[in-house]
C-alpha cells in the first residue's frame, strides 16, 4: 500500500505557503473585460470569487458565470455563496446573461448556478433557456455547464443534455468519507450515479472536480479518481480548498506541489483525457482546453 499523505492540523491565520501567492493579473485581454464587468455592472464567479485564475483565463477569452440568483438553498461547509430563501426566478436572466458574453466578446462561457432545491424543476429550466440564449446571441461562443445534482432527477438533467453543451461538469467536490460533513445535502453515490447518467446518455464531455485539504488520505483521494473513472468523466480538476471564512471548514492540509503532480499523473495513468492538478485549480481553469 501507498503511504498516506500525512499533515498536522494548522492554526487560524497560519501564513500561507508561498505556492499560493497569487500573481495581480494583467495584460490588455484582462483590462479590456474588467472595465466592461465594471461598467455595465456584468456578474461573473470569476470576480464575486475572486478568483486566482481571473487574469489567465480572461486572457484565454474564458469567463463564468452565475444564474439562478445569488442565494443557496443548500449550507455546504466550504462554500461562500450566501445559504437562505432565493429570490423568485428572474426569466430575464437568459438573455441577460447572453448579452453579457457577447459584450465581453467570451469564446468560452462556463455557466454555474446555486442550488435551487425550492423550485419544482430545481432550476433545470433557466438552465437550458440560458444556453439557448446563448447559442442564439453567440453561436460561436463554447459553453461548459457546472450543474448541481439536481438531487438525481434525471429529467432535469435531461434538459441539460438536450440543448448539447460541450462539456458537462458535476463536481464531486471531496472524497467519499467527508461528504457529510463537506456537503451536508449532498450525497456521494448520487453525484456519482449524475455523472454516469449523463455519459449514459451519449454526453461528449463530462468533467468533475475535487477539493484537496479538508482531511482526506491519500488512498482516498485516488478511490475518488477510481470512482470517477468508474463513471467514464473525461476531465478532472484538483485544486486546493482555501477557508472562505473562519464560519467555514478550516484547512487542514496544504497540498504540496509535488503531491499535485503525483495525483495528476495517477489521474493520466487511470486514463482521463485531461487532468487539471495544482494548488490554484479551480472548477473552470483552462476549461477552454477541456472541449476536445
Amino acid at each position: 500500500m501507498e503511504p498516506t499523505i500525512q499533515s498536522n492540523i494548522l492554526p487560524e491565520r497560519q501564513t500561507k505557503p508561498k505556492w499560493l501567492r497569487v500573481k495581480l493579473p494583467t495584460g490588455e485581454k484582462y483590462t479590456e473585460l474588467r472595465g466592461l464587468v465594471d461598467k455595465y455592472k456584468l456578474n461573473t464567479i470569476c470576480t464575486s470569487g475572486s478568483c486566482p485564475n481571473m487574469g489567465e483565463c480572461w486572457g484565454e477569452g474564458t469567463a463564468t458565470f452565475m444564474i439562478l440568483g445569488n442565494i443557496c438553498t443548500r449550507s455546504c461547509g466550504f462554500c461562500g455563496v450566501k445559504t437562505g430563501r432565493p429570490e423568485e426566478v428572474n426569466w430575464d436572466e437568459p438573455e441577460k446573461v447572453a448579452r453579457s458574453i457577447k459584450m465581453m466578446k467570451i469564446k468560452h462561457a462556463v455557466i454555474t448556478s446555486v442550488d435551487r432545491d425550492d423550485l419544482k424543476d430545481m432550476g433545470s429550466i433557466i438552465w437550458a433557456e440560458t444556453v439557448k440564449a446563448i447559442r442564439r446571441m453567440n453561436p460561436g461562443t463554447t459553453l461548459e455547464t457546472l450543474i448541481p445534482d439536481f438531487q438525481g432527477v434525471t429529467r432535469n438533467i435531461d434538459r441539460i443534455l438536450a440543448v448539447h453543451p460541450e462539456v458537462i461538469s458535476h463536481n464531486i467536490e471531496t472524497v467519499r468519507r467527508l461528504t457529510r460533513e463537506v456537503r451536508i445535502q449532498a450525497k456521494y453515490d448520487q453525484s456519482m450515479e449524475v455523472l454516469r447518467y449523463m455519459k449514459s446518455q451519449g454526453q461528449r464531455r463530462t468533467k468533475s472536480g475535487i477539493m484537496l485539504g479538508l482531511g482526506e488520505t491519500k488512498e482516498e483521494v485516488v478511490q475518488t479518481l477510481h470512482d470517477l473513472k468508474a463513471a467514464e468523466v473525461d476531465v478532472v480538476t484538483i485544486g486546493q480548498y482555501l477557508q472562505p471564512s473562519r464560519k467555514h471548514l478550516p484547512v487542514k492540509q496544504y497540498i504540496t506541489p509535488d503531491q499535485f503532480a503525483e495525483y495528476e499523473a495517477i489521474g493520466l495513468d487511470l486514463g482521463f483525457r485531461h487532468v487539471e492538478s495544482s494548488a490554484l485549480v479551480r472548477s473552470s481553469y483552462r476549461a477552454q482546453k477541456h472541449i476536445n
